[in-house]
């Protein structure tokens, strides 16, 4: 990470059927200092490079020729160590959206986005922040809450958080991003992703959405 610019340089792969649209995105990715580990041109080929080309962060279009972007997003986050999905879509469509998130989508961006929109978004993806284009943020919020309504496990079960990480749990519930939880809390970026990860690791997630739901679910978003 470079101390002047604050910038931290991800290991990217992008995965897109059509050759123009994935050597764009790669070269864009390169420019801005990112290093492009791995391209794939289908599914299945993204889900076995994966594993040699261990990236931090998939950018995964969902329209690919074999498996869909969907399938390869639940492979990838669930992979060892997980890999942070980027969906890169043509579709805004709800169930495409809701499909990605429940796969374990890290975010969820349309091709519409300007360069500097999705680059920011990848940083933001290699995070952990949950990034997503304008107007589809409130539509996954929702189906949070919808799926909050459903009954959950007793909650005698669930592991013990210390204050703080109940604190950083209720700003991560409300959207906001690491950067603003350590503004808010006078903590480093560090501590606030040292705590998040702590969360995560005693709540037995996978990545940022997962917590929302889970935060969601409890009604922290709303004290």
């Amino acid at each position: 990470m470079s101390e002047e610019t604050g910038f931290t340089p991800l290991k990217v792969m992008v995965v897109d059927d059509h050759p123009m649209w994935r050597d764009s995105v790669a070269r864009d990715l390169a420019e801005a200092g990112h290093q492009v580990v791995a391209t794939a041109g289908d599914g299945r080929t993204a889900v076995r490079v994966a594993a040699a080309a261990r990236p931090q962060v998939a950018v995964v279009d969902l329209q690919l020729p074999d498996i869909s972007g969907v399938e390869v997003t639940r492979h990838l986050a669930a992979a060892d160590p997980p890999v942070r999905v980027l969906v890169l879509s043509a579709s805004g469509e709800q169930q495409d959206v809701l499909e990605a998130v429940k796969a374990g989508a890290t975010g969820y961006l349309l091709k519409s986005a300007a360069r500097a929109e999705f680059l920011d978004a990848v940083a933001r993806a290699g995070a952990g922040d949950a990034v997503f284009t304008p107007g589809l943020a409130g539509l996954v919020l929702g189906e949070y809450r919808r799926l909050a309504a459903a009954p959950s496990r007793a909650d005698d079960d669930a592991p013990r958080l210390t204050d703080r990480e109940t604190e950083v749990l209720r700003l991560v519930a409300k959207g906001l991003t690491y950067k603003e939880i350590a503004k808010r809390l006078v903590l480093s970026h560090r501590t606030v992703q040292n705590h998040v990860q702590n969360t995560l690791g005693k709540l037995q997630l996978h990545n940022r959405v997962e917590l929302v739901r889970y935060a969601i679910e409890k009604g922290l978003d709303q004290e």
